[in-house]
C-alpha cells in the first residue's frame, strides 16, 4: 500500500479531515474532489431530515422545522390603521409664520431640518418638475390659498384672480411696473459706483435695444477669473463647505460683493452658513472725525443681512482673529454631530483669502502674492481637529454694467497685462484725494486751477493724468529714448500703489435718513452739502466715489488738519505689499481711540471668546463693532490704587491681582498664579502663590510683583515672568476698564491680548504676548486688574 493511501486511512481514522491539507492533492487519493467539493457535498447532505427504523424523523432538517408558531392577532384599536402624526392646519399655518419669521434672521438658523416636515413648510411653487414641466396651476392655486377659503363653510368657487380690470387699469400697472424697474436699475448703478443715463431709460425702445449689450469692444484679459474652470472651483468649495465665508475688501465692500453666489447659497443651500468678513480693514479710517466711522458703519449695514466680521490679515499683527476663531468654534459646537466642519473662503481675486488662511493658521500654508490669480485650484487646510478651512481662487461675476475700469480698479487683472495703462490713470485720480496723492508721490501742479473738480470734462480729466505721470516719471527718472517720460510705466507703478494700499482711498458707506446731514469732501478738498436717501440709496456725484465723510462741524477743521491712520506697526505685509501709511499720517489711535491690533479692551461681556456657544449670534456681531469702536487707550491721567484711596493714602504706584478671561471651557473668570521660580500661570493646581500680586506706577511702566521682581517679556518667546534683578520690561498700562497692556510705548496705545498656551502641568497655562511659533494650541486671553481704576472716570 503506497504512503498517500496510508496517510488517507489514518485521517479517516483518526477524524482528522481539517488539517490544512484539504485542498492539497496527494497521489493515490481521489483527486475527482478538493475541499470545496467536498463541502459542497456535505451541504447537500445536511438538507436532509434524520429518520429511524421506522421512518419517523428523529431530528427536522436545516429549515425545515415544523414546529409551529403561536398565533398572532392585531389589537382591535384604530389607532393602528389612521396617520400617527396629524397637525390642524391652524397650527400648521401659525408654524409656517414663525418659521418664516425666523428664516428673514440672518442670526438664527434652523436645527434638525431632516425631522421636521420641511415639504408642508414651504412652497415650492416656482420650481419646477423633473420633467421640466410646471406644476399644475390648480395645485399651485390650493397651496397658497388658505385652508379656510378653500374647504368648509366658507369656500368659494375657483375662479382666476385678475390684477387688473380694464385696459386702463392694465396701463396703468405696467406703468408703475416699469417705474420699479427703473428705480431698481438705478439703485444697482448707484451701488457700483456707475453713472445712471435717465433719458435713455426713458426711451423704452432705445433701453430695451441696448439692454444686456455692449457698445465697445473689451479686451480678454478684463474676462479673467470667469473661465469654466474657476467656476467649478468655486462651486466644489461650497458644495464641500458646511460655513462659505465671503471675504471683502474693506475699500469697497459692495464693489467686491458676489451677488450671483449670495443668491445661489440662500436658494439651492440655505442650509449653509453664509457670513461676510471685511478684510484690509487696516486701510480703512476709523477715526471718529468721520461720522459716522467708516469701518464701524459698513459692519452695521451688511450685518443687517449676514454676519459681518472686520479682520486685517496678518501673520504678526492680526485684527479680528480671535473673533473668527470663536465664531467657527461656535458653529462647530453647533454641529456637535458631525466630526469635523468645513470653512470655505471664496470672494474676489486679491481680496486676501489665502492671506486670512495663513492668519489663522500663524504660519504660510498658503502661496500668497500681491497679484490676482495666484491661487489656481482649491485647497484643505486643517485648522484643528474638527475644523478645516478649504482656499478657494479668485472668482468674478459676469456683468455688463461694470466697466474696465471697475474690474482693473478691483483688481481681477494683473496690470502688467493691461494695454495703455494710461487710459485708466484719471479713474485712480476721481476716487483719491489730491492731498493724498501730493503726500505719496511729492508732487504739485498737475491740476487746472481755472476749472473746478465737478465741472472738468473727460478730455480735461485725461489731460490732467498725462501731466501727473509725466511730472512722476521724471521726478523718478523714468525716461525712454529721446527723454520722452515713460507713461505707461509709471500708469502701472501708480494702478499697483492705488491697489495695495500705499494711496488712501475708500468708498463712504451710504446713511440713512435721521443720521442727519453730512458734508461730503470731492477730490479738490471742497465739502458740498447733501441729504441722505434711505438705506441703501445715496446718490453719488462725479468727485464721491472715494469720498470721506465728515459733520459738518468738523469741516473746516479737516481742510486743516489731516485724519491721521496707525503707524506704529511697521511690519511688512506677507505679500510683499508697501506700509500703507494712513490717511495724512498722523496718529489714528490718538484721535479715535481705536486700536488696529486686536481688541485690548473691551468688557469680558463683549470678548468674543466670552460669547455662550452660539446662543444668540447677534452678541457675536455686538463683538465684532465694539472693537472697532472702544476706546484702547489707557486713560492719559493714569490709574489709581482703590485700597489706598479707601485707606486715605496717596501713593505712586497701584497694586493689584489678575485674572484671565478667554480660556475654552471656562467662561468665568481664572486666577493668574506665580511658581517659586516667578513664572505666572493659569489655573494650575499645585502653585506655590495661587493669586500673584503686581505693583504697576499710575502712568506705566514696568511691573513689579510681591517679591520685588522684575516681571518681563522673556525673548525670543516673549513668556512673561518675574526674575529676580531683572530690570521690567516697560509699556505696561491699565485702560479705562482695568485692561492689563503691553507694549504701550513710545506713543503706542499698546495691547490687551495675550497668548495663552498649555503647559501639560496640573492644568496651567503660560502667558506670551506673541503667538508662539509651532504650538497649535495657544488661545488669545484678557487679563484684567481687581484693584486699579481709572482716573478719569
Amino acid at each position: 500500500m503506497g504512503s498517500g493511501k496510508k496517510e488517507g486511512a489514518r485521517k479517516i481514522r483518526q477524524g482528522k479531515t481539517s488539517d490544512g491539507m484539504g485542498n492539497v492533492k496527494v497521489k493515490g487519493e481521489n483527486f475527482y474532489r478538493d475541499a470545496k467539493k467536498v463541502k459542497q457535498l456535505n451541504m447537500f447532505n445536511q438538507g436532509k431530515a434524520t429518520r429511524n427504523a421506522a421512518g419517523d424523523i428523529t431530528k427536522a432538517a436545516t429549515f425545515q422545522s415544523r414546529d409551529r408558531a403561536s398565533v398572532a392577532r392585531i389589537e382591535p384599536n384604530r389607532k393602528w390603521f389612521t396617520n400617527t402624526r396629524v397637525i390642524s392646519q391652524d397650527a400648521l399655518t401659525a408654524f409656517r409664520g414663525a418659521v418664516e419669521a425666523q428664516s428673514k434672521d440672518p442670526y438664527s438658523y434652523l436645527l434638525k431640518q431632516n425631522k421636521l416636515p420641511m415639504s408642508l413648510i414651504h412652497d415650492n411653487k416656482s420650481k419646477e418638475r423633473v420633467d421640466g414641466l410646471v406644476q399644475h396651476q390648480a395645485k399651485i392655486r390650493i397651496e397658497g390659498e388658505k385652508f379656510a377659503d378653500t374647504f368648509g363653510p366658507k369656500a368659494q368657487r375657483k375662479r382666476p384672480k385678475l390684477a387688473v380690470s380694464s385696459l386702463d387699469d392694465l396701463a396703468a400697472s405696467t406703468g408703475t411696473r416699469f417705474d420699479s424697474f427703473v428705480e431698481g436699475r438705478r439703485e444697482a448703478a448707484e451701488l457700483s459706483g456707475q453713472a445712471f443715463d435717465e433719458t435713455a431709460v426713458n426711451d423704452v425702445a432705445n433701453f430695451q435695444e441696448n439692454e444686456g449689450t455692449l457698445t465697445t469692444a473689451r479686451e480678454p484679459i478684463f474676462s479673467k477669473g470667469q473661465s469654466k474652470r474657476i467656476w467649478n472651483e468655486l462651486y466644489k468649495v461650497i458644495d464641500s463647505s458646511d460655513v462659505v465665508i465671503h471675504v471683502l475688501d474693506a475699500r469697497d465692500p459692495l464693489g467686491t460683493r458676489n451677488r450671483a453666489i449670495e443668491k445661489y447659497i440662500k436658494e439651492e443651500a440655505p442650509h449653509k452658513h453664509l457670513l461676510f468678513l471685511l478684510n484690509k480693514c487696516d486701510l480703512v479710517p476709523t477715526s471718529v472725525a468721520h461720522t459716522p466711522p467708516v469701518l464701524a458703519r459698513w459692519v452695521k449695514l451688511l450685518s443687517r443681512e449676514t454676519p459681518t466680521l472686520a479682520f486685517h490679515a496678518s501673520l504678526t499683527n492680526s485684527f479680528g482673529k480671535g473673533s473668527l476663531i470663536s465664531l467657527l468654534r461656535q458653529f462647530s459646537a453647533l454641529h456637535k454631530s458631525r466630526k469635523q466642519i468645513s470653512v470655505g473662503f471664496i470672494g474676489y481675486p486679491n481680496v486676501g483669502k489665502s492671506s486670512i488662511i495663513n492668519t489663522l493658521r500663524a504660519k504660510k500654508v498658503c502661496t500668497v502674492a500681491p497679484i490676482p490669480g495666484e491661487t489656481k485650484v482649491w485647497q484643505y487646510i486643517t485648522l484643528m481637529k474638527r475644523i478645516y478651512l478649504i482656499d478657494c481662487p479668485g472668482c468674478v461675476p459676469p456683468s455688463n454694467e461694470d466697466g474696465e475700469e471697475e474690474i482693473l480698479l478691483r483688481g481681477v487683472v494683473r496690470t502688467e497685462n493691461v494695454e495703455h495703462p494710461a487710459q485708466y490713470i484719471p479713474a485712480v485720480l476721481k476716487r483719491c484725494q489730491t492731498r493724498h496723492i501730493e503726500r505719496t508721490y511729492d508732487v504739485k501742479g498737475w491740476e487746472d486751477p481755472a476749472v473746478e473738480g465737478a465741472e472738468k470734462s473727460d478730455k480735461q480729466r485725461a489731460n490732467e493724468a498725462i501731466r501727473f505721470l509725466e511730472m512722476i516719471a521724471r521726478k523718478g527718472g523714468r525716461l525712454m529714448k529721446g527723454g520722452e517720460a515713460d507713461v505707461d510705466g509709471v500708469a502701472k507703478m501708480v494702478i499697483n500703489d492705488f491697489l495695495r494700499g500705499k494711496i488712501p482711498w475708500f468708498v463712504a458707506p451710504p446713511v440713512g435718513e435721521g443720521e442727519g446731514k453730512v458734508i461730503v469732501k470731492n477730490m479738490d478738498g471742497k465739502g458740498e452739502g447733501r441729504d441722505q436717501m434711505l438705506g441703501l440709496k445715496r446718490k453719488r456725484g462725479e468727485g464721491d466715489d472715494g469720498a470721506s465723510v465728515v459733520t459738518g462741524t468738523e469741516a473746516e477743521e479737516e481742510d486743516e488738519e489731516d485724519v491721521g491712520s496707525d503707524e506704529e506697526d511697521g511690519v511688512e505685509d506677507e505679500e510683499g505689499d508697501d506700509d500703507f501709511e494712513g490717511f495724512e499720517g498722523e496718529n489714528l489711535e490718538a484721535k479715535s481711540g481705536v486700536s488696529l491690533v486686536d481688541d485690548p479692551s473691551a468688557s469680558g461681556d463683549e470678548r468674543p471668546d466670552a460669547v455662550a456657544p452660539f446662543t444668540k449670534l447677534a452678541l457675536l456681531a455686538a463683538a465684532v463693532v465694539a472693537p472697532v469702536m472702544a476706546e484702547s487707550e489707557a486713560c492719559p491721567l493714569g490709574v489709581v490704587d482703590r485700597r489706598a484711596v479707601e485707606a486715605g493714602e496717596a501713593e505712586g504706584k497701584c497694586c493689584f491681582s489678575l485674572t484671565a478671561r478667554g480660556l475654552p471651557s471656562h467662561p468665568s473668570p481664572l486666577i493668574v498664579g506665580q511658581l517659586f521660580d516667578g513664572q505666572n500661570r493659569i489655573n494650575q493646581s499645585n502653585l506655590p502663590i495661587p493669586q500673584g500680586s503686581y505693583c504697576l506706577p499710575i502712568h506705566g511702566g514696568g511691573i513689579y510683583d510681591s517679591k520685588h521682581r522684575g516681571c518681563i517679556l522673556t525673548p525670543p518667546t516673549t513668556q512673561w515672568q518675574c526674575d529676580e534683578g531683572a530690570k521690567p520690561t516697560p509699556g505696561f498700562k491699565i485702560s479705562n476698564n482695568g485692561t492689563l497692556l503691553h507694549g504701550a510705548e513710545g506713543g503706542k496705545a499698546g495691547s490687551g491680548t495675550w497668548w495663552s498656551c498649555p503647559t501639560g502641568d496640573h492644568g496651567g497655562w503660560n502667558l506670551y504676548s506673541v503667538p508662539v511659533k509651532g504650538q497649535l494650541k495657544c488661545v488669545p486671553v484678557w487679563l484684567e486688574a481687581d484693584n486699579c481704576f481709572s482716573a478719569c472716570q
